[in-house]
């Protein structure tokens, strides 16, 4: 993961070409493969829960990637502008930045009505907590490499 982050700041800082942006979908890739083996590992699905979930699941993480390479393109209108900050450009980039926190919510909560219809609520609840706990540590490292604002 910390890999992950260093690709992105670097690429952020020298700007993005066509082997960069194929390196960082290898790298998207493998976090994502990492994230399939912690839910298998953790959720223990049955067989007849692994076959309704998986399905859901990748729409969801397809929906949720969109969502990532906004918050990417967010990063890189930051990272360009962090120099020559003005009060306009913050204000955009913050209400841009909630914005996509607002999507993320919605998707959680139009999955969790999709999910809660094959599985047990207590399932969907225990992936809701795991997919949270995921996210928070992908957060919280992407926010430890990227400087306030001057």
């Amino acid at each position: 993961m910390k890999k992950l982050l260093f690709i992105i700041v670097f690429v952020l800082a020298t700007g993005i070409g066509y082997a960069q942006e194929a390196y960082i979908e290898l790298l998207r890739s493998d976090v994502k493969t990492k994230k399939v083996a912690i839910i298998t590992e953790v959720m223990q699905f049955t067989n007849e829960e692994a076959n309704a979930f998986w399905p859901i699941y990748r729409e969801y993480d397809l929906e949720l990637a969109k969502i990532g390479d906004a918050r990417i393109a967010l990063i890189e209108d930051y990272a360009q502008h962090y120099e020559t900050m003005t009060d306009e450009k913050a204000r955009e980039l913050v209400e841009g930045a909630l914005k996509l926190e607002g999507k993320r919510t919605k998707l959680k909560k139009k999955y969790f009505k999709k999910f809660d219809k094959v599985l047990p609520s207590k399932t969907v609840g225990k992936f809701f907590q795991l997919e949270n706990q995921i996210n928070l540590l992908i957060d919280l490292q992407i926010a430890s490499e990227l400087p306030l604002i001057k």
